[in-house]
């Protein structure tokens, strides 16, 4: 008997946006949301796009005059629209919101600064509307300060008509590439991290969007509510390794714990809190839980992931180099006194209380 071959609607949608828009066509504002998984909500919105591929520029323009123009002769930072053919118009307005990007946030951290938290949530929030001022339809009023609805309204369809399928297409090519892994892995991955940390997961799916440019890491979560900004683009973020940043990007929702018991070892051994032990940390327990998942993992033995799987996987923080960059001591402890707690072998309040005695 042949079975009837059925693909999911949502998987049909995202090949379709992979597809894009004939030569010449009219290029529409599509956003793709993948809500068919567990535990995270992947999506690829308009707006949000346009405001990091604004902020990425602004801040490149931002870099490049800081610096002494006498002491060195760089060329200034080409604009990712440049060669893409724009009218003058076009080009007046993308100079004038990268201009205004500039002015108001590029000095500003992504992750740090309510302001931008705050924004970001709110695109994120009106990624089904084509507009944000509300002048067609009320409910399309995002709230945010005039002046930038203007800017965002009047650079939005350069960005539609130049960058956008490109960078959508990019998007949803790095959802179509962790999916397999959260559909297959992800509710056990959670609730074994969860375990680790004391805690439970969210009870609602993580948002996360993904993005051509996110921050300087390639990205970042905010909490209250708890999202995730990953970029789609970004070389770190590509292979197994996209999970691994996926899931190390949710545990910042889970990970206060940790950072609430070394603080209070550190405060009863009257001992300096250890700058960035808590991250090292995260960075250890999401690598090594995810070398175990690779390992058993259908999705790696049939290589729809491309990288070494299992034992021979290269965890995030050392194939980037962190541990060689200022937490090589840090690495130290994890490995003599946090995977003995990993491997079952120890408590969480001993290995604790071990790495913090020997800093």
């Amino acid at each position: 008997m042949v079975r009837p071959f059925r693909i999911p609607w949502s998987h049909l949608l995202l090949l379709l946006g992979l597809l894009g828009p004939p030569s010449g066509a009219a290029r529409p504002q599509f956003n793709y949301t993948e809500p068919q998984l567990p535990v995270f909500e992947l999506h690829s919105g308009f707006w949000i796009n346009l405001h990091h591929t604004l902020y990425s520029e602004a801040r490149q323009r931002r870099a490049f005059l800081s610096r002494d123009a006498n002491a060195t002769k760089s060329t200034p930072p080409k604009s990712v629209l440049a060669a893409k053919g724009l009218t003058d118009a076009e080009q007046k307005a993308w100079d004038d919101a990268v201009a205004y990007y500039l002015v108001n946030y590029a000095d500003k951290d992504l992750l740090f600064t309510t302001e931008l938290i705050q924004l970001k949530d709110q695109l994120g929030d009106f990624e089904d509307c084509d507009e944000l001022s509300g002048r067609k339809r009320k409910f399309c009023d995002a709230g945010l300060p005039p002046n930038l609805t203007q800017v965002l309204e009047a650079a939005a369809p350069v960005y539609r008509a130049h960058l956008w399928t490109e960078h959508d297409q990019a998007n949803r090519r790095w959802i179509l590439q962790v999916a397999p892994l959260v559909r297959e892995q992800g509710v056990g991955l959670s609730e074994r991290l969860a375990d680790i940390y004391q805690t439970r997961w969210p009870h609602e799916k993580i948002r996360v969007d993904v993005v051509a440019y996110a921050n300087w890491a390639g990205a970042y979560t905010t909490v209250g509510p708890l999202r995730v900004t990953i970029s789609s683009l970004d070389p770190r973020n590509q292979g197994p390794q996209a999970f691994e940043v996926l899931f190390h990007e949710g545990s910042h929702g889970i990970a206060e714990t940790v950072q609430t018991a070394i603080i209070r070892e550190c405060r009863q051994r009257d001992k300096p809190i250890p700058r960035d032990l808590w991250h090292a940390l995260v960075f250890y327990t999401t690598g090594e839980v995810i070398r175990t998942v690779l390992a058993s993992s259908s999705v790696s033995r049939a290589d729809k992931l491309k990288g070494a799987p299992g034992n021979g996987y290269d965890t995030y923080a050392f194939r980037e180099g962190l541990y060689q960059r200022g937490w090589k001591n840090y690495l130290e402890l994890l490995q003599r006194f946090w995977q003995p707690y990993l491997d079952g072998k120890a408590s969480f309040d001993d290995a604790i209380a071990r790495m913090v005695s020997s800093l």
